[in-house]
């Protein structure tokens, strides 16, 4: 176990690059075109600053909070990811961690892993969906999700149909077909452990996506859903009321970067957003989501939950985001990283690591509680901020 510990999230990104196949990790780290917003997401956090107190610190410091209707011993939650072929285990392994952890699981309809599975690992699952097929398609998802116990639902819309790349796309395959596994064996013979991973479980890493079929179907292959997504038109504020009124929970809207986009999530009875960028795979040249939160939190913050989605690596950046309006953070290839390190104690060893981070900035910055951040905790460089869409649109 001591062997496998590591102290940063930057340390997991290493040992994830060093272990994963190589189109394997291109995958994982990639983002539209030139990588602006990727690059901004991260770099933005290193221009906010602090000012700590030398004396009256408190003896002792609270992370815990609510979100979506769960309590959670700390402010981070896991981000829905679509097939997570980075370990056998996949989401059932992040699952696990979170539970662990006492925080909440938002699963991807793109996952490797039946929804049952994972509820079952952890009962604080969110199960996330994008508008694909007709309303009747959509209901059926929303009933199996309904009878697995998901707990709530995200709707996620800051996904573009861009997929270039500057650095170049990797090739994935639709199935691991015999061709396939020839030419990917070189891959596989340079990462021989996360070979053997695989070789272990006596089965390949699966491409299938079983949450957007019923259950006992065939699973559909990720380009199969892709396709089918990419062929349906995108929703509808309506569209979206609608598909509200369908479930009877909390309900995320993740994908938000305007103030009049937040103002319409409202209008629709949404009981959170998630100010996303999808981790700079939306419009490149979009500003990283931190830069963005304070004008959506001032905005709608007394209306409904506010998160945020985007370049979280230390304990530090959580508090940031706390500090400007947010109620807790998303995390995304962070925890990725860790279950390529470890599978399900490197998960836990993310979340441990933003944990003592968090813990350590509210003891420098004099606050017992989380809840007592405020935006004069940072030191914010004129001009960081951006405000978009602060005027509805008709």
């Amino acid at each position: 176990m001591a062997a496998s510990w590591f102290e940063t999230v930057a340390e997991a990104e290493r040992r994830a690059r060093k272990r994963l196949p190589p189109s394997v990790h291109s995958a994982l780290r990639a983002g539209t075109e030139k990588g602006i917003t990727l690059a901004d997401n991260v770099a933005a956090f290193d221009e906010l600053g602090f000012a700590p107190h030398p004396a009256g610190l408190s003896a002792k410091r609270d992370q815990a909070t609510t979100v979506l209707g769960h309590e959670i011993s700390l402010p981070v939650i896991i981000s829905p990811t679509g097939v997570q072929a980075v370990h056998p285990e996949g989401e059932v392994a992040v699952a696990r961690a979170a539970a662990a952890r006492g925080t909440v699981m938002g699963l991807s309809s793109f996952a490797s892993k039946p929804i049952e599975e994972v509820v079952a690992a952890n009962p604080k699952t969110l199960f996330q969906i994008y508008w694909i097929g007709t309303r009747d398609d959509i209901l059926g998802r929303l009933a199996r999700a309904r009878s697995a116990g998901a707990t709530g639902l995200i709707v996620t819309l800051d996904w573009s149909f861009v997929h270039r790349r500057d650095w170049g796309s990797p090739h994935i395959p639709d199935r691991l077909t015999l061709k396939e596994l020839a030419r990917f064996a070189p891959e596989g013979m340079r990462r021989p452990r996360w070979t053997a991973r695989y070789l272990r479980t006596g089965r390949l890493p699966d491409l299938g996506v079983p949450n957007m079929t019923d259950p006992g179907e065939a699973p559909l292959t990720f380009f199969g859903a892709y396709g089918q997504w990419m062929g349906t038109p995108p929703p509808s504020w309506e569209d979206l009321r609608w598909l509200r009124e369908q479930w009877d929970g909390p309900v995320l809207v993740k994908g938000i970067c305007r103030v009049d986009d937040a103002r319409r999530a409202v209008d629709i009875g949404a009981t959170a957003i998630s100010v996303s960028n999808h981790g700079g795979n939306n419009i490149d040249g979009t500003p990283a989501t931190i830069r963005m939160l304070p004008a959506v939190a001032d905005a709608v913050g007394d209306q409904l939950e506010v998160l945020l989605d985007g370049g979280i690596r230390r304990g530090a950046d959580v508090v940031k985001a706390l500090a400007f309006g947010a109620r807790a953070v998303m995390i995304g290839r962070a925890y990725l990283w860790g279950l390529a390190a470890s599978g399900q104690p490197g998960v836990e060893n993310v979340l441990d690591i933003l944990r003592d981070g968090i813990d350590s900035t509210l003891l420098g910055l004099g606050h017992s509680s989380i809840h007592d951040l405020s935006p004069i905790d940072v030191l914010t460089p004129t001009g960081f901020t951006r405000a978009g869409g602060t005027a509805v649109r008709v």
